[in-house]
């Protein structure tokens, strides 16, 4: 009987051996409501193409979770599929960084719904987002303006607006470079650089890439960075 027991225990404890631990230095857990059945795809860029680095089923469950080893801080997506379009709208994009990130959003407002929490680089995306948003809104009050005048005929209201837009244009990109040296002790700057202003004078790519904190400048976008500052003065 004695044996028994310990056979028994034994086996208990080779499949508590072989029971593999959850992988990654990123934990993420979610909860998409009024998601019953359908498919979640975490991705990522790999050149230019979005790539899925998990899939997850979601059969009645709307809540789930997802391991990632992350070697650097990175801008990823969660992709839900509805099987029926694959929109914009279908698509969240999130600042990942390793740690434990919450993702919670609904079906009827994917993207406006959402709230990202345990990122503090996903934390100054959505703050620099907010800023951008007004000089975006601004931007297309001022192409409505100029139509209208287009169609009047009004050369001169729309040189004037079209100083406006330039000078909108540029309040954006200063604003740009301006929160990406005041965040250089984050990813979010070289991020910003590469995706919001890489067609700046590279003199402010420049100053940007050399505000970078040390540990910065040896992240992923960092890296990017300074190799495309590179390519931009040989090529120029």
């Amino acid at each position: 009987m004695k044996k028994s027991i310990l056979a028994f225990v034994a086996l208990l404890a080779i499949a508590a051996c072989d029971k593999k631990e959850p992988k990654g230095n990123l934990h993420i857990t979610g909860n998409v409501k009024g998601l019953k059945d359908g498919t979640l795809y975490i991705q990522k860029f790999v050149d230019t193409s979005l790539i899925a680095i998990d899939t997850i089923i979601i059969e009645g469950d709307s809540k789930f979770e997802s391991y990632l080893d992350l070697k650097s801080p990175e801008m990823l997506y969660l992709f839900v599929d509805r099987g029926v379009s694959n929109s914009l709208d279908n698509n969240l994009m999130f600042f990942a960084e390793p740690g434990k990130m919450t993702l919670e959003t609904n079906l009827d407002a994917f993207l406006s719904d959402a709230k990202i929490t345990g990122s503090k680089n996903h934390e100054l995306y959505e703050e620099y987002k907010k800023t951008t948003e007004r000089y975006k809104d601004q931007n297309l009050s001022l192409i409505e303006q100029k139509f209208k005048a287009i169609k009047r005929k009004d050369t001169k209201a729309v040189d004037s607006l079209s100083q406006l837009q330039e000078l909108n244009m540029k309040r954006k990109y200063l604003f740009a470079v301006n929160y990406a040296m005041n965040n250089k002790d984050h990813e979010i700057a070289p991020y910003i650089a590469l995706a919001e202003v890489y067609d700046i004078n590279v003199k402010f790519l420049d100053t940007i890439a050399k505000s970078m904190s040390p540990k910065i400048k040896e992240s992923m976008y960092g890296k990017k960075l300074t190799q495309y500052i590179k390519a931009l003065k040989t090529t120029n």
